[in-house]
């Protein structure tokens, strides 16, 4: 019984940690064991339990608040935001597309941009689960466009759920360019729709390389589902917008970060 009750008051001490820390942005251990009443070390050990749930984040002396992605809107809606950014954007990880290769193309406004300037390749070969994706992509007669099935998710114009991830057991790529809800260092790529992150996992595990192209507004924030983590890319393609802490802390984790 004494265990259960301290294991309640553990737990409870953690919610209001993380409340706290969610009201005023960031705390110090001192300020937070003179406020509950616990030693120094108690409060490091609870911190280091609330980061591992992505509830916090861990800064030197004590922790700041996580940094919750807002909803999406519709893939329509998205259009005219950071229109300029996402069109730097899709010129440059075109620009990583060579003649003759094998890409997957997902779904969202910034890998629209990418598809609207593979004009110029030849021999291309896209497989995509984005109807806006293929539709662009129709009538180029150097590259061959192979839509996969599923389960259509009308706000983003994408086909996913179990249909999709087996067709991509299918098939093969030499890499693949994707979008993402939100991208932390920490806590990796995550986004804001459940039905959907099977079938984003099963693309970050499609090809040899992944390239994620998100505009700055992507960075250091946290969404509901996991999808993975972030070694699981190679490369980001983002705008100049992107803040230099977060830049440092993608390189050191060993991605390759083009700014453009």
């Amino acid at each position: 019984m004494f265990h259960e009750r301290g294991t309640l008051l553990r737990e409870e001490r953690k919610r209001k940690i993380s409340q706290f820390i969610e009201e005023n942005k960031k705390a110090s251990v001192p300020e937070l064991s003179k406020l509950f009443g616990v030693s120094d070390s108690t409060i490091r050990r609870d911190l280091e339990a609330l980061d591992g749930q992505g509830e916090i984040q861990r800064a030197h002396g004590g922790a700041v608040s996580v940094e919750r992605s807002a909803p999406e809107p519709p893939v329509v809606h998205r259009m005219v935001e950071s229109e300029e950014e996402k069109r730097r954007i899709g010129q440059a990880a075109a620009r990583r597309v060579q003649d003759g290769e094998v890409i997957f193309l997902g779904s969202g406004t910034t890998t629209l941009e990418v598809a609207r300037n593979l004009d110029g390749k030849n021999d291309l070969t896209v497989i995509t689960n984005a109807l806006n994706v293929a539709n662009q992509l129709a009538g180029k007669q150097n590259i061959t466009v192979i839509l996969i099935g599923g389960l259509l998710r009308h706000s983003e114009l994408s086909l996913v759920g179990h249909i999709t991830e087996q067709a991509l057991k299918e098939l093969r790529a030499d890499k693949v360019i994707m979008g993402m809800r939100a991208v932390s260092v920490q806590e990796g790529l995550t986004n804001d729709y459940l039905p959907e992150t099977m079938t984003d996992r099963a693309i970050v595990n499609f090809a040899p390389e992944i390239i994620v192209v998100a505009d700055h507004s992507k960075f250091g924030k946290v969404s509901t589902a996991l999808v993975a983590p972030i070694s699981s890319i190679h490369k980001i393609v983002t705008d100049s917008g992107i803040s230099p802490k977060q830049l440092d802390a993608l390189r050191q984790a060993g991605v390759e970060v083009i700014v453009v």
